[in-house]
Order: structure tokens, then sequence, then C-alpha cells
């Protein structure tokens, strides 16, 4: 049995790593040998590194170091990121959902900087949304909501009637924080209780309202 939920919005506001772009295993090589040369436990990085930015996850797995060495270490971990796109690939359905949208309000909102986000897209074969909040944004990390609130500004539109596209816990936490409902992707979003969840964005059909509004079909 197939059941259909719909969601009313104005704005969607999208993550990329995970949500649009599996870069799984970028991002595992990459944090596996951080973690290595740290002397610390790889599968227990991996399970705070997804949604945050760099530094963030860094203060979190090495309290009192200083913050400026989280910042250095985080710009050489991204130049690492950018140059490895071995294996990155769309999410299933990412590029229709992309098309869908064309015309509608929606942004990337995401935790990477702007040559790692136009890195990862190209790969992955995706065309960027016009308009985009990178970690140059920001001055907070995911789950700190700035990044889905400065999107929703950008668009013009009130938080409570944006919808959030996410598949992290710090991502979910971000949505909720910022008074949006949350979509989540994929199996780790389940874990942080999103308002639904989807396997892919095969689930999810876009229908743009009369009315301005966009509604979101969610096959469950």
């Amino acid at each position: 049995m197939t059941a259909t939920a719909v969601l009313t919005a104005r704005a969607l506001l999208l993550d990329m790593d995970g949500t649009l772009v599996n870069s799984d295993a970028s991002v595992e090589r990459v944090w596996r040998r951080w973690a290595e040369r740290h002397g610390l436990d790889g599968n227990e990085v991996m399970k705070v590194v997804h949604g945050r930015q760099g530094y963030a996850s860094m203060a979190l797995l090495l309290p009192g170091r200083p913050m400026e060495q989280n910042h250095a270490d985080n710009a050489r971990m991204l130049a690492e990121e950018t140059a490895d796109t071995e294996g990155v690939v769309e999410i299933p359905g990412a590029r229709e959902f992309l098309a869908s949208l064309k015309g509608l309000p929606h942004a990337l909102v995401t935790s990477a900087d702007v040559a790692l986000s136009t890195a990862r897209m190209a790969a992955a074969g995706l065309e960027q949304p016009d308009v985009r909040v990178t970690a140059e944004s920001v001055g907070a990390s995911k789950p700190d909501p700035e990044g889905f609130l400065k999107g929703a500004a950008e668009l013009g539109i009130a938080p409570a009637d944006c919808v959030v596209f996410e598949d992290s816990g710090a991502g979910i936490a971000a949505g909720r924080a910022a008074g949006m409902r949350v979509v989540g992707i994929g199996p780790r979003a389940g874990f942080h209780r999103p308002d639904i969840v989807v396997r892919d964005l095969t689930q999810v059909r876009v229908e743009p309202g009369t009315d301005g509004t966009i509604r979101l079909h969610i096959t469950q």
C-alpha cells in the first residue's frame, strides 16, 4: 500500500549533500583521512560530520582546540573535497525535481562553500538554483537556522511558508529551528524525525498552484 501526503508551501529550501547529491564516497574518504591524522575513530567521526560546516564538526570532535585552527584545517579540507568528485552522483530524481522548480521560489542552502557546491553539482550533472546560500554567506553552521532564514529572506518568503529538504540531523534541526517544515531525504533523515521522510526525490512531485503556492505530492 502507498499513500500520498500533500504539503503546501510558497518556497522550497534545498540542502545539497545527501539531498540533491550523493557525495558520501568523497566525504568518507576525506574525513576518514582526517580522523586518522588526529587519532580519532573514523566511524565516530562520520556520525558527526554530515550537514555541518567542517570547522563546526572539528569543534565537536576536538573540544578545546583553538577555533582559528579549526578554520584553517577546514579550508584545507574544503580544497580536498572540491578536488575529490569521484563517485559523486545525483540523488535519484534530483534532476527532474529541480527541473520542476523552474520559475518557482527555491534556493540551495548548503554547508559547502561556492567552490565545493559548484564542483559537486557539476559532477552530479545538476543545474544550480539561482539563489544559493553557501558557507561564505553565513556566520553559523547548521544546526543554527541562519542559512535557512537567510534563504527565506532572499526569496522574500516567510519562514512558516517554506519547506526544507534535508538529510542530516544538523540540517533537520536547523530547519525546525527556523520554524519550517522539513522533508527528510534518505536513511539518515529518519533518525531525526522530520515531518515526512522519503527514500529519494522520485517520491516527490511538484505542482504549481494558481495562487502562487507550491503543492508537494509525496508518495510514501
